[in-house]
């Protein structure tokens, strides 16, 4: 049995299903592409105020708060915290001689070192850990301390936060009067930041700034501390220049400073940095210059360059001073383009030479010896 033929208007409605149906795919995969995302996203107001709580926090200074306000030795208390940067590592210490607006005078020299407490804050910002009661070796006033070792808050953070805590049975002492200069030491390894530009690769003056976290171990705040930075390049002694950093540095605090250096303009080789506060160097970093190449580039074009200017201004020179040369034809100063062809007239043809003339004087002859053509030989004469 055979099969029927389709007519024509079922050909054109299979080639026109075949035709859309890959249309409506692509359609509904688009669809489906644009609408689930937004279907299982949250709501705009929530995660608008999950970004301004997260923005609010990051404002909030670092804050501590204690379970109990006095305790005797023996005793322990929770220290609890919020607002601390996540992942960074807190030390606990009781301390003497501090006050929450002075800090801890004679830095952790005055603090119970031996029943301090680390502690990691979580990814929330916070942290709680329970802290022995123990006795400072300084008299009170005194606080319960809680410093960054890791994970600065950075630069406009705080580091260090004191709550004031009473311990029991201590002796009690009126905070030293603040006098003299804050001594200051060097707590991590100093660096040299910046980079040189071009200018430098032609003998500018190289500048870098030396960066240095330093802590004040004495017991009254150093205020815009004049330091001096040097310089020396061999065995020469430095040449020191005055810096000043604004700042104040509280007792038991630190602080990352930055102090500008410059090498005099073309310096190139090993060179050492110091910098000096109070006549005792704080720190010497190495600092090695590249030679300012460009200099070396620019002295050997000028030795090519400036003889062949003089050599082009010497020839025009001569071009305009030499007099002109009586025994070539004098050019014309017409363009070429615009000359016209001489008529070249041909030279009249010379007459052939007569048999009878007279032969010319012969060089080795005078005109009356030169021998004639009709005269005879003097061959055979007697």
């Amino acid at each position: 049995m055979t099969r029927a033929r389709p007519t024509a208007p079922c050909a054109a409605l299979r080639l026109a299903l075949s035709a859309v149906l890959p249309l409506l795919l692509a359609a509904l995969t688009a669809l489906t592409a644009v609408a689930l995302p937004v279907a299982l996203a949250p709501p705009a107001s929530a995660s608008a105020s999950a970004f301004a709580t997260r923005a609010v926090r990051a404002a909030e200074p670092p804050a501590v708060v204690l379970s109990r306000k006095e305790g005797g030795k023996g005793g322990t208390l929770t220290v609890s915290g919020s607002g601390w940067r996540p992942g960074a590592l807190l030390m606990l210490l009781i301390c003497g001689q501090g006050a929450p607006g002075t800090g801890v005078i004679g830095g952790t020299n005055s603090c119970a070192n031996a029943d301090g407490r680390a502690v990691t804050v979580d990814t929330r910002g916070a942290f709680s850990m329970r802290l022995p009661v123990a006795e400072p070796p300084k008299p009170c006033p005194c606080v319960v301390h809680v410093a960054a070792v890791t994970a600065p808050q950075g630069p406009g953070g705080t580091d260090t936060v004191d709550v004031a805590f009473t311990v029991a049975g201590h002796p009690t002492a009126p905070l030293p009067a603040a006098g003299g200069d804050g001594r200051l030491a060097v707590l991590t390894t100093a660096r040299l930041e910046g980079s040189g530009g071009v200018l430098v690769w032609f003998g500018a003056p190289a500048r870098r700034n030396v960066v240095v976290t330093l802590g004040n171990l004495g017991q009254s705040a150093v205020k815009d501390p004049v330091f001096e930075v040097g310089t020396r390049h061999g065995v020469l002694s430095p040449g020191y220049e005055e810096q000043q950093w604004h700042g104040t540095i509280a007792p038991g605090r630190k602080a990352l400073v930055k102090l500008p250096v410059e090498l005099p303009a073309g310096a190139h080789g090993d060179y050492r940095v110091s910098v000096r506060y109070g006549g005792k160097v704080l720190v010497e970093q190495p600092w090695t210059v590249g030679r300012p190449w460009g200099v070396t580039l620019f002295w050997l074009l000028l030795a090519l360059v400036v003889p062949a200017a003089l050599f082009r201004i010497g020839m025009a020179i001569v071009d305009r001073v030499r007099p002109p040369d009586d025994r070539a034809p004098a050019l014309s100063r017409t363009p070429a383009s615009s000359r016209t062809p001489a008529t070249i007239t041909p030279a009249p043809a010379r007459a052939p030479a007569s048999t009878d003339a007279p032969t010319a004087g012969l060089p080795w002859f005078t005109p009356d010896s030169a021998p004639s053509d009709n005269s005879p030989t003097t061959k055979g004469r007697s």
